[in-house]
């Protein structure tokens, strides 16, 4: 076991939602990693496993259950723990999310303790 620090990733349009969870997860021991689109974060995670990822799901381009699908096409990345973020709270979209295996949902407006919590639940870390 490397004691590394975790990678928490963000795929999110909005420049606005990446500062609020860069924000939220600053007092924790982790690295973070913000990409604006599915097209900018794919090659990142062709070569690399986040500990945890944060998937906007309505994104221009490739959306976020489009690249969750991608994901999980690659070998590395079948596990990767992925929390769908959505403003339209669909059925449909959860549905599609879990059988692609997605762990949980985050419904916006995006706020820090959840945040938070969200990461020091599915992360093993401790705020320092």
């Amino acid at each position: 076991m490397t004691d590394k620090m975790p990678t928490i990733m963000v795929v999110d349009d909005s420049t606005t939602s990446i500062s609020v969870y860069q924000f939220s997860v600053e007092a924790l021991a982790v690295n973070f990693i913000g990409f604006k689109s599915s097209a900018e974060a794919l090659p990142y995670l062709q070569e690399h496993q986040p500990d945890l990822l944060f998937l906007d799901i309505i994104m221009p381009g490739m959306d976020g259950l489009s690249l969750l699908r991608e994901l999980r096409n690659l070998a590395h990345q079948k596990d990767t723990p992925v929390i769908m973020v959505t403003s339209k709270d669909y059925a449909q979209d959860r549905q599609v999310a879990k059988q692609l295996g997605a762990i949980d949902f985050l419904i916006k407006p995006l706020r820090f303790k959840e945040i938070r919590d969200l990461v020091c639940k599915y992360v093993d870390i401790q705020p320092k």
